[in-house]
């Protein structure tokens, strides 16, 4: 089954009676080990083609040992003799660099996490598309910065992608395609983030320590910041526009602060179905990895009763304009929301370095959007060189704004 837009379209299905051929992109990040944890709770179920991390060489090493994977790889051609040194002694295959990467990606697999973060992850995960095989997604930027050229090169492949991030998971395991005509809208759930009670005015002076605790999940240090801004919330309704078979209009948003509920779809009839869990990656990772049959997860199974109350409010986009610019930018498309993630990447940076404030991460990607916007370069990119010249282009508008402040 492929998740996209228009239509389903049969694809690979992972079967329990032969170990799954894996490649994991971006193997030593928050997604890679939790899908790292996954496999060791069912080593008979996988088969580690390869591993592949930036450049934290030792941990990769270390990685690939204990499962027992054929190859390691590097993207940072730096770090080769490290990665090498590590692995001295195993029979795991060391590599480095980016041919590398694209070598590893025509070994035979069954399945391929792609969960590079950033814009860095797009070339890498288009490349990982083969005939038949299934694209496990959690990196954003593959249908944020080029949704479209995506998912038509997945319909071309006859690729499954299956949704990694636990919101789209959610939708996905409770989304009845056969009766799309009949669902009135998604919601997505947010946590609201540290800051969801706090003013604006407060905002204003919102330390980087503060905005780095998450109060739910542990993550890399862009997407917590991406939450505490609710960006990425707007980076997920803009997935989810690309992943189901819906309008614009149809795509919603809930704050609900204890993110126990990951995901909801309303239907015509009235029925609103929800999928629920502990906030816990390795929840939607262990469904796409056994996907279409279940398997056990090494998390803690969810008592309601212990919750014991579950709360909803609607996001103040006042207070966190981001999820307006991402809604906005998605309404006028691929060149649109490719800048946006671009400005975005440029603006967390510059603030997790001390140069800018909290509030002016949302500012300076408005920004951009206006500067691209006037310069005429939101219209319909076609083809990767043009998304990633775009990107380019943004990240440079975005700095030279930033200086300029």
């Amino acid at each position: 089954m492929l998740v996209e837009p228009k239509s389903a379209v049969p694809g690979n299905a992972c079967h329990a009676d032969a170990p799954l051929r894996i490649i994991i992109l971006g193997a030593t990040g928050s997604v890679g080990q939790s899908a790292c944890d996954i496999i060791l709770s069912a080593p008979e179920r996988f088969d580690v083609v390869a591993l592949v991390a930036n450049r934290n060489a030792k941990a990769l090493a270390e990685m690939a040992i204990k499962l027992s994977a054929r190859c390691a790889i590097v993207a940072d051609a730096d770090c080769y003799t490290c990665l090498s040194d590590a692995l001295s002694g195993s029979t795991v295959e060391a590599g480095a660099g980016e041919n590398a990467i694209l070598d590893v990606l025509d070994r035979d697999a069954d399945m391929v996490i792609g969960a590079i973060v950033g814009a860095a992850g797009l070339k890498p995960s288009l490349a990982a598309m083969k005939p038949g095989r299934t694209i496990a997604l959690a990196n954003k930027e593959c249908l944020v910065s080029a949704g479209d050229l995506f998912m038509q090169e997945a319909r071309r492949k006859n690729v499954t992608v299956l949704p990694v991030d636990s919101e789209h998971n959610a939708i996905f395991q409770v989304f009845e395609r056969e009766n799309a005509s009949e669902v009135d809208k998604i919601i997505l759930t947010a946590s609201g983030g540290p800051f969801r009670t706090t003013s604006l005015a407060a905002m204003k002076d919102v330390t980087r320590e503060q905005a780095l605790k998450h109060p739910n999940f542990s993550m890399g240090s862009r997407i917590t910041i991406d939450s505490a801004t609710m960006m990425n919330k707007g980076f997920e309704v803009i997935e989810a526009f690309h992943l189901f078979p819906l309008s614009h209009d149809q795509l919603d948003v809930l704050v609900h602060p204890q993110q126990i509920v990951h995901g909801l779809v309303q239907y015509s009839d009235g029925s609103l179905l929800a999928q629920m869990g502990a906030p816990d990656m390795r929840i939607p990772l262990a469904h796409c990895m056994s996907w279409p049959e279940r398997m056990p997860a090494p998390v803690e199974k969810l008592d309601l009763a212990d919750i014991a109350q579950l709360t909803f409010e609607k996001p103040d986009l006042k207070r966190f304009p981001a999820l307006r610019l991402a809604k906005e930018a998605m309404r006028r498309g691929q060149g649109a929301t490719a800048v946006l993630n671009a400005a975005d990447e440029v603006a967390v940076a510059a603030f997790l370095g001390g140069q800018i404030g909290f509030l002016d991460i949302a500012a300076s990607v408005e920004a951009t959007l206006e500067q691209a916007e006037a310069k005429g370069l939101l219209e319909v990119q076609d083809s990767l060189d043009d998304i990633l010249e775009l990107d380019g282009a943004a990240r440079q508008i975005c700095a030279e704004w930033l200086r300029s402040r």
